[in-house]
């Protein structure tokens, strides 16, 4: 058998096998034989049919058969031969049929892991952005809690305006494309929340009561029909109602309907708290991510396709059940599951890169998981329950799977902390933090 690998990439093989005559001719043999026994021609009993009429009638199943085997016979003890590991079922590129006194040749395409020597990860320049205080954020959180507790007041007369809620009658087309046609009755629709597309907000300001009005709107760019971006669209729109928003006064009241509060002063105080303790949150979440890219940069790598498959869908699972949790779906979002793949791709390339860089850093450090990192992690889980902390240990200590994840986590997070520790880490304000090294 001879087998030659051709290097398409770092970490894409072709590997081409050959198969000699000698060895094909015994398969097909071999394989007629077995169908033989098993055929049934019209004028025959079963197995006795003559061996020339076999193979003329069954000749397609030979192939399969002998194709199937040979495969099997030959491929991964050549990748075996070769120490080639697969991350991935291998990929038949070209294969050719058997014919009796002729060699079987066939390619396969693989993916194997990339080979990773850490370089530079000590040192790394990273920025972190700084934690400021915004009363601003405070202020608009608790505006929309009294949002939220508004009631809604029908009016008789006057126009629309920011803020109210309408209930109407609507017509969509966009002519050219009568499968975009839709229509709907009594839609409820606030004005000013920024959610309705451009043009038909500013069309309903100032609408009556009974009113009908055509509202032309220019289609986005991000559509998820390509071809209707920059086209008009045309709702019709029959006014039935308007009612105003009447929030609740701002005052102690108003702070004890949320439970956690006596005082709308102390109601301000603890949402400052809240809100730092989020924003410091998200900032020690994203210095993770930008060290991580800081590791990339400099010890750059290629990665194989099927890895980025399985992450990409490991994200687009994940968003499903978010989105399955609001009873919303990611079709509302402007996506499909092909769209989703190709959008966030870069990113999930980018996930594997650091993933595999990680890894590499814990072998090379000898960073271990003691029973006290452990033992912190299930007191991290259980919050404070006793009782439930007890029950944390038992389930890691009776499932294998689920321990070695919390230990493949924790050696994460402690790689992660060791870049940190030996990183240049530079505190800047959110707007200089994406800015490009030629404006600082």
């Amino acid at each position: 058998m001879q087998v030659q690998i051709e290097e398409i990439n770092s970490v894409k093989r072709k590997i081409s096998v050959e198969v000699p005559a000698e060895r094909v001719n015994a398969e097909i043999e071999k394989s007629f034989a077995g169908i033989q026994k098993k055929a049934t021609l019209s004028g025959f009993r079963k197995g006795k049919a003559p061996m020339q009429m076999v193979k003329k009638f069954y000749r397609n199943a030979m192939q399969d058969e002998v194709m199937r085997r040979l495969y099997e016979q030959t491929l991964f003890p050549a990748l075996e031969e070769h120490k080639l590991e697969p991350v991935d079922a291998p990929m038949i590129d070209d294969i050719a049929m058997v014919e009796e006194g002729t060699p079987f040749k066939y390619s396969a395409l693989i993916e194997i892991m990339p080979q990773i020597l850490l370089g530079e990860y000590k040192g790394l320049q990273v920025k972190k952005e700084r934690y400021i205080a915004d009363e601003k954020a405070v202020e608009g959180e608790i505006e929309r809690m009294r949002e939220n507790m508004a009631q809604l007041a029908p009016i008789e007369e006057g126009a629309v305006e920011k803020g109210m809620v309408l209930t109407v009658d609507f017509s969509f087309a966009v002519p050219g494309y009568p499968e975009e046609e839709t229509s709907g009755k009594d839609a409820s629709v606030e004005v000013g929340n920024g959610r309705l597309l451009p043009g038909l907000e500013e069309g309903l300001l100032g609408m009556s009561l009974g009113e009908t009005k055509d509202i032309t709107v220019t289609m986005p760019d991000d559509n998820p029909n390509k071809e209707l971006a920059g086209k008009p669209g045309v709702f019709t729109v029959t006014l039935k109602e308007i009612k105003k928003k009447e929030l609740p006064a701002l005052d102690d009241e108003f702070a004890q309907q949320f439970g956690d509060f006596e005082t709308i002063a102390d109601m301000r105080v603890k949402l400052a708290e809240m809100r730092e303790q989020q924003e410091l949150e998200r900032i020690k979440t994203d210095l993770k991510t930008r060290v991580i890219d800081a590791l990339i940069e400099k010890n750059p790598l290629e990665v194989p396709d099927s890895m980025v498959r399985r992450q990409t869908d490991f994200m687009l699972e994940n968003l499903k059940n978010r989105l399955k949790g609001q009873n919303m779906s990611i079709e509302q979002m402007g996506l499909n599951d092909d769209g989703f793949r190709q959008r966030f791709w870069g990113e999930a390339a980018q996930k594997v890169k650091g993933g595999l860089l990680v890894m590499a850093l814990v072998e090379k450090e000898n960073i271990a998981v003691e029973d006290a990192d452990l033992e912190a992690r299930y007191t991290q889980i259980a919050a404070g329950n006793e009782d439930m902390l007890g029950r944390i240990k038992e389930f890691y200590a009776n499932q294998a799977n689920a321990r070695n994840s919390m230990v493949a986590e924790i050696k994460e997070d402690k790689a992660i902390a060791f870049l940190l520790e030996n990183a240049v880490v530079s505190e800047v304000d959110a707007a200089e933090l994406n800015a490009p090294a030629a404006a600082e």
